[in-house]
């Protein structure tokens, strides 16, 4: 008949706790120094009895070398949990100043659009009022702004244009002139061309030197015939 399972509790009879602990502690000794064997691992067992005696075992390292490479990964490890809890409780404090911020922002917006005014105060009331003056002053400033700044544009616009619409009909104006007056020499020179056939033709006369002249068609009468009048009067004053 098999052994039932030992109940873990504390050994009442002084005698029988201590042969449990002679027994325990020669087979944690044992295991320590297995697991150290056959796993090549740093060991360290430290044992007090109830009478303050210690049992101590250490591995092929000495037992001061295991205890300082503890407190060293103690101490980091310490220091790593309390920069987590550092900056969990950073975060933690800035989300909800970030939460409060928002809350506020949020009813301040729904009071700037009318709505759950019932639970503000009339001083309260006065001030969302101001407010909504202040902003409303600065937005018909803006407005006013673009629309006189858009009328200066268009006034700028508009003188260019005028500008460039005078150059037009300058030109406009200088050429019809140059045309009137390519008209007018061309009407000269047809009303020159039209007399010129209408003279008698020039006779042959007997000087009495025995010289031939053409009358009507000397050399200061074809001169003449061939010039406008304009030529003509300047010519004859």
């Amino acid at each position: 008949m098999g052994r039932g399972r030992v109940q873990l509790k504390r050994i009442e009879n002084k005698i029988n706790r201590q042969v449990t602990f002679s027994k325990r502690r020669a087979g944690l000794l044992k295991k320590a120094h297995e697991i150290s064997v056959l796993c090549d691992a740093e060991v360290a067992l430290i044992v007090f009895s109830t009478k303050g005696k210690l049992f101590e075992y250490s591995s092929d390292s000495c037992m001061e070398k295991i205890l300082e490479r503890y407190e060293r990964y103690s101490f980091a490890e310490r220091q790593l949990a309390a920069n987590d809890v550092e900056r969990t409780g950073s975060w933690t404090l800035e989300h909800a100043k970030l939460k409060a911020r928002l809350e506020v922002l949020e009813r301040n917006h729904r009071h700037f659009m009318g709505e759950d005014l019932d639970s503000l105060s009339l001083r309260e009331l006065q001030n969302l009022e101001q407010q909504l003056d202040s902003a409303l002053k600065l937005v018909r400033s803006k407005k006013n702004q673009l629309m006189f700044e858009s009328i200066s544009e268009l006034q700028k616009k508009d003188k260019a244009l005028q500008e460039q619409n005078n150059l037009l009909a300058k030109k406009v104006r200088e050429r019809e002139k140059a045309l009137a007056q390519d008209n007018q020499w061309e009407e000269q020179i047809h009303d020159l061309d039209t007399s010129s056939n209408l003279l008698p033709q020039p006779t042959l006369n007997i000087n009495r030197d025995g010289r031939e002249d053409y009358e009507g068609n000397s050399p200061q009468h074809r001169a003449t015939a061939l010039l406008p009048p304009w030529m003509l009067r300047n010519i004859n004053e």
